[in-house]
This record gives structure tokens, C-alpha cells and sequence, in this order.
């Protein structure tokens, strides 16, 4: 049996499936299998992956559509008690596992792993992710306070370096299939309101956002992501204890200020001010009120700096 299951959903990212499954074969520790799920590419993606030459790696053609299915799929066809998950156009550093590994020995009662992780801009530049409330490095351990972490700075676990036990995958029914966005932090949360997660400074992943064809790319959903909805029903069900309660809902806070601000975006300026009316918070205070200013601007006016701003980014 492997010590890991590595997860990677492929579509349409044959100019980076190779560069993300040669991370994963330059690991310190090698006792692990591939399982690439492909959601019907139209590139030489999977053509690229058939043609390596490893018996570790699995290719399977993609049931149903949505990375969701396809990392499920790829969760029910590993051999490992132990998950990982990688983005086709995201890559390791050769100690990512070893790290996740040493975690696993030190804090058995985790529900989830993770190291840190980096950013590749589209400019070319590497930019460190802004981590709150988790102590300083070198520190590792159990996350103090993830919804904490979340709501006052950027999120403290990505799928590209989350490492999840399979028994913990299959309790929180894995990814939600009926999003394609916030799905994987729906299922993160629901970890986080059960277990503890623990965290490594050590730097395990690139993530590549210059890369072409990412979701994030995509216009993004005005609806609200579904850890709000799981979450709120959490809260009122009475199911979160006293000392989460808080920082669980200035962390759907956060989430609902940056839905209003896509609704912006969208130009859908009534429904931004509705939100961000109801919207309650200590944390994020500042950047509601900046949005709350904004929408008061003549709506004429609040367009063209909008495609102004569009342009710029």
C-alpha cells in the first residue's frame, strides 16, 4: 500500500501536467501512486501523462464534470489511507510530503495537513502568502484558530498542499459537486468545525496563477459559496462551541464582503449594498466600510472606474 494517494484533476493543461507530476516524482519520499482523473482534455494532456513511464501513475477518464467529481473519483479509486491533492498547473518542493509526513506522526488526532505555500503572480513574481494568527516560523503544530487565521488573513489551507486521512475525506462526503467555486473550502471548514489542522512554515507549493485557463480566471459566482450556508446552519443548529462562534462568523463575514464585492464587479450594485448592509464585522471592518463608500458613487460614474479598474488588473 502507498503511504500517499496524490489527487490531480486534469482539463485542458497539457502545457503543465508534466512540470506538476515531476514534482511529485522528486519527493524525498517516493512510496506514493498518481491518479490523474481527466475531465475530457481537448489538448495533449493526457497524451502527455500515457506517455511517462512509471507504474505509479494511474490515468483515468473523468465520470460526470467539475474538479469536484473529479478529485472524488480520484479519492475512491486510491489504494492509501492518506490523501493529497495537486492542481495540474501547480508544483512541489521535493520535501512537501517528508513535511506532511513527519506532521502526521507528531499530530495523529488532526483531520488535515498542510504546509505553507507561495504564489507565482502574473508578473513573473513570487510572492509569499500573508498568514495571521498562526504562530511564527519555524513554528509547526496545530493551527491555533483557523477560522481566526482565515478571517484576518489569507486562507490558511489550499488543495494543492492539504494533505486529508481518508476516513476524514469519506466522513465530510469530500467536495461538494454542486459548486465549482469555495467547494474545497467548504469541505476545509467542515474539517476545521471537528478537527484540529496542523500547519508547516516549510514552503511545499508554488502556486501558479500565471498559469492560463485557471477557475480563478473565470467570472466568479454572485452567489454565496457553500461553507456560508454550511456554516450558518451550523450556528443555527447550535452546534459551534462558545469560544469558535466568533471568529466562525467574522470568517463568513469576510467571505460575504468579498461576495458584495463581486457583485460590484458585476455591476449589480443593489445587491453589493444589501449585502454589505447586513454584514457584521469587527475584523474586516475597514474593507466593508471602503465598499460602502464606494456604492454611493453616482452609478454613471461607479461604471467607467470600474472598466477602468478591470483594465488595469
Amino acid at each position: 500500500m502507498p503511504k500517499f494517494s496524490v489527487i490531480i484533476p486534469l482539463y485542458n493543461k497539457g502545457l503543465y501536467i508534466k512540470r506538476a507530476i515531476e514534482s511529485i516524482r522528486n519527493q524525498t519520499i517516493q512510496n506514493f501512486e498518481i491518479i490523474v482523473i481527466d475531465g475530457g482534455s481537448t489538448d495533449n494532456g493526457p497524451n502527455i501523462v500515457k506517455e511517462l513511464d512509471d507504474p505509479r501513475i494511474h490515468f483515468f477518464q473523468q465520470i460526470g464534470t467539475g474538479v469536484s467529481v473529479a478529485r472524488n473519483q480520484g479519492v475512491n479509486k486510491s489504494k492509501s489511507d492518506f490523501i493529497a491533492f495537486l492542481d495540474a498547473d501547480d508544483e512541489w518542493m521535493p520535501h512537501h510530503l517528508e513535511t506532511i509526513q513527519k506532521l502526521k506522526e507528531k499530530f495523529s488526532q488532526a483531520g488535515a495537513y498542510t504546509t505553507a505555500y507561495k504564489f507565482k503572480e502574473v508578473n513573473g513574481k513570487f510572492r509569499k502568502v500573508k498568514y495571521r494568527a498562526i504562530p511564527s516560523a519555524p513554528w509547526e503544530g496545530l493551527i491555533p484558530n483557523y477560522f481566526k487565521s482565515g478571517a484576518l488573513g489569507e486562507p490558511p489551507v489550499w488543495t494543492s498542499v492539504v494533505c486529508i486521512p481518508k476516513k476524514i475525506f469519506i466522513e465530510m462526503n469530500g467536495f461538494p459537486e454542486d459548486s465549482w467555486f469555495g467547494e474545497d473550502h467548504d469541505l476545509f471548514g467542515k474539517i476545521a468545525l471537528k478537527y484540529p489542522i496542523a500547519f508547516s512554515w516549510y514552503t511545499g507549493a508554488v502556486y501558479h496563477r500565471e498559469a492560463a485557463n485557471r477557475i480563478g480566471n473565470q467570472q466568479l459566482p454572485l452567489t454565496p459559496e457553500p461553507f456560508v450556508e454550511t456554516a450558518s446552519k451550523s450556528i443555527e443548529n447550535g452546534m459551534i462551541p462558545k469560544d469558535m462562534l466568533n471568529d466562525l462568523k467574522e470568517y463568513i463575514a469576510k467571505k460575504e464582503i468579498k461576495r458584495a464585492e463581486r457583485n460590484l464587479y458585476a455591476e449589480k450594485i443593489k445587491e453589493a449594498t444589501e449585502i454589505l448592509k447586513i454584514c457584521k464585522t469587527h475584523y474586516n471592518w475597514l474593507h466593508r466600510l471602503k465598499l460602502l463608500v464606494i456604492v454611493t458613487i453616482p452609478f454613471p460614474l461607479l461604471k467607467q472606474a470600474l472598466k477602468i479598474k478591470k483594465k488595469l488588473n
